[in-house]
């Protein structure tokens, strides 16, 4: 059983060493243990840090593409090592290497495709009282969405199985966390959250530059992926309301026309029109995004064929890779 530890990094020259000295050498039920560093186009000594530390797989971007591609990119990449289990942590030393253990149990167990640490954000110390109550939310928002308990969705600190990796695609700039569970959700992957331990905040989050940008970019991020995953009942439920609506207007016209001699209030009789028109439109649009889901999802299990066939090819590359993207 082979497990891979990536670590996305950005300008991490000065916290690395310590998440490095941080992750376990060795864990029952592992037989190998190999660190990947993905070094996000850092413009300090992060990957020559990381060289230096002994880390057996270095890959390079060309330059800044963001937190979700360096995850994917670390994930493609720790697939082409041929990891059993990936565990996937922040280069901040946020999460404590030792919690490692406990993360991979449930999979070990076959309990598991994918495992999230759960850092209890509802008494985290150094979060404020109104990111605490925001995280509570979220997590709240994207379980809803996901289909599934949620008590921290933006948890980094994640274990996946082969499998899982495979199947998972990315498409957000902005981050893996809140998607991947969508995802996992819409798949019925069995997702398991285990309790884990934070140390000390090294630095300001860099995701997070203030509350209205993360609730704005969560917001769309979240609509977005649950539209893609579930447009039915987004578009039906839209649809419904609008007819729903348009019904109503129309009874109300109905009410005053028998009441009145059928005097004014025309007004509502276009409206009524308008939203039940509009309603059935919106309602069409669901059932053609639906058409288009099942679409990707064919598309998607031909993706997953093509990798899984192009990952299971003798690699020609030695370890202690350090290659460029």
């Amino acid at each position: 059983m082979k497990l891979v530890i990536q670590i996305p990094c950005y300008n991490e020259e000065k916290t690395l060493p310590q998440t490095i000295r941080d992750l376990p050498q060795a864990l029952p039920g592992i037989d190998e243990i190999e660190l990947l560093v993905v070094d996000d186009g850092s413009t300090d000594r992060t990957a020559e840090v990381a060289r230096d530390l002994g880390v057996h797989h270095i890959v390079r971007l060309k330059r800044n593409r963001g937190l979700a591609h360096a995850f994917m990119t670390g994930l493609e990449a720790a697939l082409e090592m041929g990891a059993d289990i990936i565990v996937n942590t922040d280069a901040d030393n946020q999460y404590r290497g030792e919690d490692i253990e406990r993360l991979i149990r449930p999979i070990l167990e076959g309990r598991a495709d994918i495992v999230v640490g759960d850092r209890g954000v509802a008494a985290l110390e150094h979060f404020s009282p109104l990111k605490r109550l925001l995280q509570r939310w979220g997590s709240w928002v994207v379980g809803r969405a996901a289909g599934l308990p949620i008590p921290d969705a933006t948890s980094g600190f994640r274990a996946f199985t082969r499998e899982a990796a495979l199947r998972l695609t990315v498409l957000s700039d902005y981050t893996y966390t809140l998607e991947t569970l969508i995802q996992a959700g819409a798949r019925r992957m069995a997702v398991v959250y285990v309790p884990v331990r934070t140390n000390p905040q090294t630095r300001r989050s860099r995701l997070i530059r203030n509350i209205p940008s993360f609730l704005a970019l969560s917001a769309v991020a979240i609509l977005r992926f649950y539209t893609m995953y579930r447009p039915l009942r987004v578009f039906m439920t839209l649809g419904g309301v609008l007819i729903i609506s348009g019904i109503a207007l129309g009874l109300r016209f109905l009410y005053f026309f028998v009441q009145r001699g059928g005097a004014g209030h025309v007004q509502s009789l276009i409206l009524a029109a308008i939203l039940t028109i509009v309603g059935f439109q919106v309602c069409l649009i669901g059932l053609i995004a639906d058409l288009v889901r099942m679409n990707r999802k064919m598309l998607e299990e031909v993706l997953y064929r093509v990798r899984k066939a192009e990952i299971n090819q003798p690699s020609t590359e030695q370890g202690g890779q350090n290659r460029c993207e």
